[in-house]
């Protein structure tokens, strides 16, 4: 990868922006010769583009999800993981899953009205809630945009059990939230550490809160009563998989009682966007880390098959999920738990609702 090329994307994950798979024509950054006196490391923008959805909640019934339903904010992730599951969902939208993703966002403004009007459904069954199962609901552009919070808001008025997913110390933001709600079963929270080495975060999680602020926010939502698991997601073979018993050690230390993890997934764009970022970044060990990954999809870079989708398969991945079993048992740590409180949903009175008279 030449300098030129890296400069563009400085600061972002993906390296390049490839046109998705729906796209005839196929677009490609070459150096033509006439750079030399351009100002080539300008950040890359981020533009936040208004999304009104029709519905908010999202259902599934795959047996290698542990939770039926999920909202997610944003489409689209500023952290720009390069491993990000969720990149080819924006080639749905005519957009790259390479910096696209990172830099074109899309926000569900009207989620939290939307969310009030589905939990008000006479149809609507309570199920614990999945807040950021797709991208992450504490993204930088939050701070300003603060969907989640008011997503937060609508769950704490309805009762509704949520558990939030995030890898960003923004959420002890709202801590005035969870921690009332975790008090009465309601709510929990789960870390992603993907490692603990900070240079290697800066790269492959380049807008993501570092390693330490991710175990500080545990330490703080642990401390307030919020029930905290940490994620050991994903394990990349060869490049951050001997970190498995440090990252879950440094997990307990910050008061995490669960834990999981997931061997690194690559379907669709995300192949070519990994193995370009991985000979980018880490060029000497590029072709051993590709070989384990094999080893581990049975030839192929990526099997979709429910069942083994997230662990793999082969004497690599079952070295991985001994030492993942060993480790919790070590460490007392549980599974993740979905044992939210259900029988505690109470939709609000609503503006204009007639009182019952019992």
């Amino acid at each position: 990868m030449d300098e030129i090329q890296r400069q563009r994307v400085k600061g972002r994950g993906a390296i390049s922006n490839a046109t998705s798979r729906y796209e005839r024509e196929t677009r490609a950054l070459i150096d033509d010769g006439w750079s030399e006196n351009e100002v080539l490391s300008d950040p890359v923008r981020t533009i936040v583009a208004s999304a009104s959805a029709r519905s908010i909640i999202v259902r599934n019934n795959s047996p290698d999800i542990p939770f039926e339903q999920s909202v997610n904010p944003y489409q689209g992730c500023e952290h720009a993981c390069i491993y990000c599951f969720a990149r080819p969902t924006h080639a749905y939208l005519g957009l790259s899953p390479g910096l696209d993703f990172e830099t074109r966002l899309f926000a569900k403004r009207n989620a939290a009205e939307l969310l009030a009007k589905e939990l008000r459904s006479k149809s609507y069954v309570c199920r614990p809630l999945a807040l950021g199962a797709n991208t992450d609901p504490y993204q930088p552009i939050e701070r300003t945009e603060r969907i989640t919070r008011r997503i937060l808001e609508v769950c704490r008025d309805f009762r509704q059990p949520v558990t939030v997913i995030t890898k960003s110390a923004l959420v002890m933001r709202d801590l005035d939230i969870l921690a009332p709600m975790a008090a009465e079963g309601l709510a929990s929270v789960a870390v992603s550490v993907t490692t603990l080495d900070g240079g290697l975060a800066r790269v492959m999680e380049p807008r993501a809160a570092s390693p330490a602020r991710r175990l500080a926010a545990m330490r703080s939502l642990s401390a307030a009563g919020v029930p905290v698991a940490v994620l050991a997601s994903p394990m990349i073979p060869a490049l951050n998989d001997h970190e498995l018993e440090a990252i879950l050690e440094a997990g307990v230390a910050a008061g995490a009682t669960a834990a999981s993890y997931i061997l690194l997934r690559l379907p669709l764009e995300i192949k070519d966007l990994f193995e370009e970022w991985l000979r980018a970044h880490a060029p000497n060990r590029a072709d051993h880390v590709l070989s384990l990954v094999r080893q581990t999809r049975d030839g192929a870079l990526y099997r979709a098959e429910f069942g083994t989708r997230m662990k793999g398969t082969g004497p690599y991945a079952d070295l991985l999920s001994a030492r993942f079993r060993i480790a919790v048992k070590r460490l007392a740590l549980g599974e993740r738990s979905w044992n939210l409180d259900c029988s505690r949903f109470r939709p609000p009175p609503a503006v204009g609702d007639q009182l019952t008279l019992l």
